[in-house]
């Protein structure tokens, strides 16, 4: 008797453990979901990185561009300051030479 129990519990435990393979495959199918959406997650965090990359560069590249310019800004005022200075030398000698022929 106690071995027709016995084999009845196994039996049980059988077909629970049938019943519960059943439940495994959502499951699987949710997995694979996830899987998937961790590929694309991955895929668009390369190229979001790429981007970014291609941005530093960019931005480094406008940097240095900006530096460029600025420095030839910096030549440019220097030859207008001196220009200007030279010019005003110019004028204040015309000046003298107008109010010496003038008091003549």
């Amino acid at each position: 008797m106690k071995s027709a129990i016995v084999v009845k519990v196994a039996a049980v435990a059988v077909v629970a453990a049938l019943a519960g393979c059943t439940d495994l495959k959502p499951l699987q199918a949710q997995v694979d979901e996830l899987k998937s959406q961790v590929g694309r997650l991955q895929q668009d965090l390369a190229t979001a990185h790429q981007s970014a990359e291609k941005a530093n560069s960019a931005a480094q590249s406008a940097s240095q561009t900006a530096s460029g310019a600025q420095s030839a800004a910096n030549q440019a005022l220097a030859a207008a300051q001196a220009s200007q200075s030279c010019c005003d030398s110019t004028n204040e000698k015309i000046d003298r030479m107008f109010r010496r022929s003038i008091s003549k």
